[in-house]
């Protein structure tokens, strides 16, 4: 019975611990960034709620959360007015935008560590060619072993992952491909099953890419390449949300990504470490989006002030924060409910 709870608590409780590393690399960006600037650093929390440890360091303290789920680096002036001379507010623009994009270039550089890592233990180095089918395949109808896809529906294709990415975005069950076959590009229109998955149609991906052995050259080409993949999915995601193609029930929130991810813990550790760097680099680039209450209008609010040489007025910039803040909870309401009815489901 123990051993039972153990197997099904342990893959989320690792799926939170994850999480929580992803925030605190982000915020340990902006500290870094900060302490680099000489701006005070007032408080850095690891966690939220309510407080467990506390020390002080230097003009810093240092926090532990009940809830493991978020933390701050909260910097003199940032959010209130200060004469301190070592305040955020009173350093130029330039370093106040080294320090606001500091968190988020940390994500993604744990994104190209995640990468660099899965890339060197895996036995094989993945290539985008065919290397067998299936049995009962329906794309060899038309694709041929030894076939090097090199783009999808129009969207070029450079590493595996933009094989899977370029299959799960078809509508229908038919994809314009274009391969390489005997040193000659050709343009195919390519058939496949179609598979249910929480009541959304995919393409079953009905073939095996061929891997290679690794070397120095190949490593640092995949990892640039899957970096790349990753950083592109979250754009094309945006671009199918805007367009239609996935609505407010198909997203997650925190509690559906800790969902994914406890799966892929039970899976194993590649598939683990997988959506971790999926999930770093998503959270690295939707943090520079201009969304009020993100980074990203931080620093447009920086941009403008270095252009124009003056800065939004204090009510609109709260005024406009305030209400991307209350939009942006709604958001996350919306789709936590979301993913607890799935849950149930």
């Amino acid at each position: 019975m123990i051993s039972t709870i153990w197997h099904t608590v342990y893959p989320i409780l690792i799926a939170i611990l994850f999480f929580e590393l992803i925030i605190i690399i982000h915020e340990a960006g902006h500290f870094a960034a900060a302490r680099m600037m000489k701006i005070k650093v007032n408080e850095f929390s690891v966690g939220m709620g309510p407080k467990l440890i506390q020390f002080t360091k230097g003009e810093t303290k240092y926090t532990l959360r009940l809830i493991l789920f978020g933390g701050y680096c909260a910097m003199e002036g940032e959010s209130e007015e200060s004469d301190a001379e070592n305040s955020f507010s009173k350093k130029k623009v330039w370093q106040r935008i080294f320090v606001v994009v500091a968190g988020a270039l940390m994500n993604l550089i744990l994104g190209v560590v995640i990468i660099a890592i899965l890339s060197c233990t895996q036995g094989l180095i993945g290539t985008t060619s065919i290397a067998k089918f299936d049995d009962n395949a329906v794309s060899n109808a038309v694709l041929q072993q030894g076939d090097t896809i090199k783009a999808i529906d129009g969207m070029r294709v450079y590493c595996p992952s933009d094989v899977s990415t370029g299959l799960s975005r078809s509508a229908d069950s038919t994809l314009e491909m274009t391969v390489l076959r005997d040193g000659e590009e050709l343009q195919l229109s390519v058939p496949f099953e179609m598979e249910d998955v929480d009541g959304t149609q995919f393409i079953k991906m009905d073939f095996w890419l061929l891997g290679v052995e690794k070397n120095f050259s190949n490593v640092v080409k995949n990892v640039a390449t899957e970096w790349m993949s990753y950083a592109r999915m979250v754009f094309l995601s945006l671009h199918d949300i805007i367009i239609g193609r996935f609505g407010l029930s198909d997203l997650s929130g925190p509690v559906g990504a800790v969902g994914v991810v406890s799966d892929a813990v039970k899976v194993g550790f590649t598939p683990m470490l997988r959506i971790m760097a999926l999930l770093t680099i998503n959270v690295g680039l939707f943090n520079l989006f201009p969304i009020p209450a993100l980074d990203g209008w931080r620093l447009f609010l920086l941009i403008f002030e270095g252009i124009f040489r003056r800065k939004l007025p204090d009510k609109w910039e709260w005024a406009i924060n305030g209400a991307g803040l209350v939009l942006l909870l709604g958001l996350m309401a919306v789709i936590t409910f979301s993913d607890i009815t799935k849950l149930f489901r």
